[in-house]
Parts: C-alpha cells; structure tokens; sequence
C-alpha cells in the first residue's frame, strides 16, 4: 500500500499542479497586463507636457527639416548631368557666349554659378583665358550661395543644442518639484516621488533622443552639400580647361617631344 501511494502521489500533485496553473494563468495574464503600461504612457505621457513639448516640437522639427534637406540637397539641383554635357559642347567648341546664356536660363547651383562666373573670362588672354578671374568669381558666388544653403542645415545643428538644454530645463523642473514632494510629506513616502523623478528622467532622455538624432542628421546634410557644390567646382574647372586646351591646341602640337628632334 505504502509503494502504491508513494508511486502514484507524485503524479497526482503534478496533475494537481497543472490544473491550478491552467485556471491561475488567465489571471496571472491579466494582473501582468494591469500592472504593465504600454510603451506610450510609461516613456511618454508619465514625463508629462514638457516631455510631449520635446517630442512633438523636437521631432515635428527634425523630420520636417530632413525631408526639405532631402528634397533641395539632390544632383539635379545642383549639377544635372544634362546641363553638364551641353556645357562642354558649348566650351570646347569656344562659345563662351552660348554657355552663358544657357547658364542663365538653369536654375541649377551649377547654372547660376557658371552665369556668374563664365563672362569673366578674357579673350585677350590666349594662354589662360583669365582663369584666375573666373575663380575668384567662382569663390564669391560659393560664399553667398553658401550662406543660403546652410540655413536650413544650420537649423539642424540648432536644435541639436537646444534639445539638451530643454531636456535640462525639464529635470531641474522635476527635481524642484521632487523635493517639494518630499517636503510636504517629510520623506515618509517614497513612492510619492516616482512621478516627480519620471518628468526629470523622461525629459533628459528626450532631450538627449532629440539632439543625438539632429547631430547625426546636421553632418549628414553637410557633407552631402559640400559634396554636391565640389562636383559643381569640379565640373566648372573642367569646363574652363576645356576652352583653354582648345584655343591653344595648335601651340600643343607645334612643339616637338624632347629627344626626338634631330
């Protein structure tokens, strides 16, 4: 009797077991999704208005100021390669005067540069055609166009700096209020800080999501501008190179290789 009671009680308590966690685990499911808040309420409503302030406004800005950075920072408006290949057929067949006029009529970075640039060149100058005017023309116009086309990546590297600073100003807020919880309570109950500890915690990290995100976005949009006016430089150089090579193409093949002259 002993053996059979002793053989058969494990598996009656491992029945017994079972069932009770089969019937305890609804509840057990529904306690746990009480006491868990969803992902929006706990790293965002819990930090409160100057929490959702950060998101909306910060964010708002951040997407907004990519997707015009995206829309204007594109080769085709900067250097077509359309624009490109009918200025050289302009410039080395010479015809100055047709680069310029097409130039001008191109809203390109490349157009309104070459417009500004190209009639500085000087025919008296055979040898060089006035290069060093067409480059500093070159230079003026990269410093004022850059200046504008900076303005809305400078914004970026603006809000990089003030996300932290409103993340700040958000746990200073929390922290004053934190201890004015404790104060009126005497410190008897901790639990009374948790919300007061959530808005300064919460508002740093947005802060810091914020300006980590419109870093990365600021040198993104950089680098790619300055990538894009360099292949307009590039591109108005070799235009300039061209016409040269072709008004002093005849002095190039009237001089004879050293060494094979007898």
């Amino acid at each position: 009797m002993n053996l059979t009671l002793t053989s058969r009680s494990p598996r009656r308590w491992t029945l017994g077991t079972a069932m009770t966690l089969l019937a305890t685990a609804p509840a057990m499911a529904q306690e746990s999704a009480a006491s868990s808040k969803p992902a929006l309420e706990t790293f965002l409503l819990d930090g409160g208005p100057l929490t959702i302030f950060i998101v909306t406004v910060g964010l708002l800005s951040l997407i907004s100021l990519s997707v015009f950075n995206f829309m204007n920072l594109t080769k085709a408006k900067f250097a077509p390669d359309d624009l490109k290949g009918a200025l050289l057929d302009h410039m080395v067949n010479c015809r100055v005067r047709s680069a310029i006029e097409l130039s001008a009529s191109h809203p390109s970075y490349l157009g309104r540069m070459l417009a500004y640039s190209l009639p500085n060149i000087d025919a008296t100058r055979p040898e060089d055609l006035g290069r060093d005017h067409v480059e500093d023309a070159i230079a003026d116009f990269s410093i004022n166009e850059s200046r504008k086309q900076m303005t809305f990546i400078s914004l970026l590297s603006l809000l990089a700096q003030a996300a932290p600073m409103m993340g700040l100003f958000g746990t200073v807020f929390g922290m004053i209020k934190a201890f004015g919880t404790l104060s009126d309570n005497n410190g008897a109950d901790p639990s009374a800080l948790a919300g007061d500890i959530s808005i300064a915690l919460l508002t740093t990290m947005w802060g810091l999501v914020v300006a980590l995100l419109s870093l990365f976005a600021y040198f993104f949009f950089k680098n790619r501008f300055n990538s894009l006016v360099a292949e307009a430089h590039n591109t108005a150089e070799g235009l300039v190179n061209a016409s040269i090579q072709t008004v002093n193409a005849d002095a190039h093949l009237a001089k004879i290789p050293e060494g094979i002259a007898v």
